[in-house]
C-alpha cells in the first residue's frame, strides 16, 4: 500500500485547510485510515480515524474542529480542518491498516500562524 498526502500549507489561526491522501496497491485490504500529526519536539499522535464501515475517531484536542471523511470508490481519505490554532503546527501523516500491518505516507505540512 503506497499513500500520498496532499494539501498542506500555511494558514492564518481561525482558517481551514483540507488534507487528501490517496492510496494505491493492495487497497483492497485497507480497514482503517486515519491522520496522525507530529511537532517538532513531540511525538506522534492520533488526530482521527476512520473504518472502512465508516466508524470515525477523533482526538479531543481537534474534535468538533476536524472532521475526516473517506471515498472508498477513490481510495482516498480527506481530513477537513477549520478553527485552525497555532497548536494545529505539524506534520501531518496519512496512516492505513492492513490485516496488522500499518502503512504511513511521508508526511504534509501544516503550519498555522497567530
Amino acid at each position: 500500500v503506497q499513500l500520498v498526502e496532499s494539501g498542506g500549507g500555511l494558514v492564518q489561526a481561525g482558517g481551514s485547510l483540507r488534507l487528501s491522501c490517496a492510496a494505491s496497491g493492495s487497497i483492497f485490504s485497507i480497514n482503517t485510515m486515519g491522520w496522525y500529526r507530529q511537532a517538532p519536539g513531540k511525538q506522534r499522535e492520533l488526530v482521527a480515524t476512520v473504518t472502512s464501515g465508516g466508524t470515525t475517531n477523533y482526538a479531543d484536542s481537534v474534535a468538533g474542529r476536524f472532521t475526516i471523511s473517506r471515498d472508498n470508490a477513490e481510495n482516498t481519505v480527506y481530513l477537513q480542518m477549520n478553527s485552525l490554532k497555532p497548536e494545529d503546527t505539524a506534520l501531518y501523516y496519512c496512516n492505513a491498516k492492513v490485516l496488522v500491518t500499518y502503512y504511513w505516507g511521508q508526511g504534509t505540512q501544516v503550519t498555522v500562524s497567530s
